[in-house]
């Protein structure tokens, strides 16, 4: 389940972390100071259950998509999202790798009982490479599998636009996943959503916990849906002249279009760059060997300020005629 993933500074206790690339999260320019002080001016939601299913919220977001409320399921992240697709469609998996481990996870923790129909996994853009697929790869996957699911979580970190929630409510088989905590930088809120079809929603929400989301995080949402400003930026223009530093260095670097990276290093490990970087310069980033199909040599990494950027390039280039 969820180990070795990114923003793991918890492993290197006594160690003060300085700049953290391990996490793809990108921190809006605003802070987060207009949305603790309206939480913190609502403490009555302490007092009281949630709604049973964050129905207000799920309105918020058909309003803004122009779609059917029936047609928005929120969640408690899109991870709780990705389980509860896997639970309630029993059909065979197909996760074209390497992408977001939790597909497979959720997968087999809900094993397949209908072993001759398909559901597509699908990642957009795709962590960790930072690729966009292609309209036709999207098409060739809806010809071909019952079921289609597409995980936007990072859609605001990307170059160019991707599917829209009322283009995919549209096609009839397709499941789409969000995520507010991307969107606005609030992972600790455990905020999602699901998009899909009537017919598709409604078996999905046949599987729903009650009181799975807070009051809080309700809440939260609501006030940063009225507060777009508040949205993610990611500088794609600084990734770019990320990438063609780490490529100078002699770091395998494939295209991206996010904010974040899939990189290789060769003759060492990535969990050895990876202590060295904690240890010496205070630096995370993460160690993508336990991604399908990848080597213990790859590694991930988030552009962040052009002066982290020209730090953690450094402190690599130290590491490499050190080893």
């Amino acid at each position: 389940m969820i180990k070795g993933h990114g923003d793991d500074a918890y492993q290197y206790e006594g160690i003060t972390i300085k700049s953290d690339f391990s996490s793809n999260i990108c921190i809006p320019s605003h802070g987060h100071h207009a949305l603790m002080a309206h939480l913190a001016a609502c403490p009555h939601l302490l007092s009281h259950y949630p709604e049973p299913e964050a129905w207000s919220l799920e309105c918020m977001l058909a309003d803004r998509y122009g779609i059917d409320p029936r047609c928005v399921i929120v969640t408690a992240g899109a991870t709780d999202a990705i389980y509860l697709v896997a639970q309630t469609f029993s059909m065979k998996p197909i996760i074209p790798t390497p992408t977001f481990s939790e597909y497979e996870d959720a997968c087999r923790l809900f094993p397949a009982k209908d072993h001759e129909h398909f559901i597509c996994w699908l990642c957009n853009p795709n962590n960790p490479t930072g690729e966009i697929l292609r309209l036709q790869a999207i098409g060739n996957a809806l010809k071909s599998y019952e079921l289609v699911v597409i995980d936007q979580s990072y859609e605001h970190y990307a170059a160019k636009p991707v599917m829209k929630p009322k283009t995919a409510v549209s096609h009839g088989k397709i499941v789409q996943i969000h995520s507010m905590t991307k969107t606005y930088a609030v992972p600790g809120l455990r905020l999602g959503y699901i998009v899909a079809p009537i017919r598709l929603a409604k078996v999905l929400r046949s599987n729903l916990r009650p009181w799975a989301v807070s009051s809080l995080a309700i809440e939260a949402g609501k006030f940063l849906l009225q507060h777009d400003e508040l949205m993610v930026c990611p500088d794609l223009t600084e990734a770019q002249r990320l990438r063609q530093q780490l490529l100078a260095l002699g770091i395998d670097v494939q295209p991206t279009q996010t904010n974040f990276m899939l990189c290789r290093i060769e003759g060492h490990t990535a969990a050895q760059l990876k202590d060295y970087l904690a240890h010496e310069h205070g630096m995370l980033i993460r160690d993508a060997y336990n991604f399908k199909e990848l080597d213990k040599g790859h590694f991930r990494v988030a552009a962040q300020t052009p002066a982290e950027d020209d730090a953690l390039v450094a402190a690599i280039r130290q590491f490499l005629i050190k080893e």
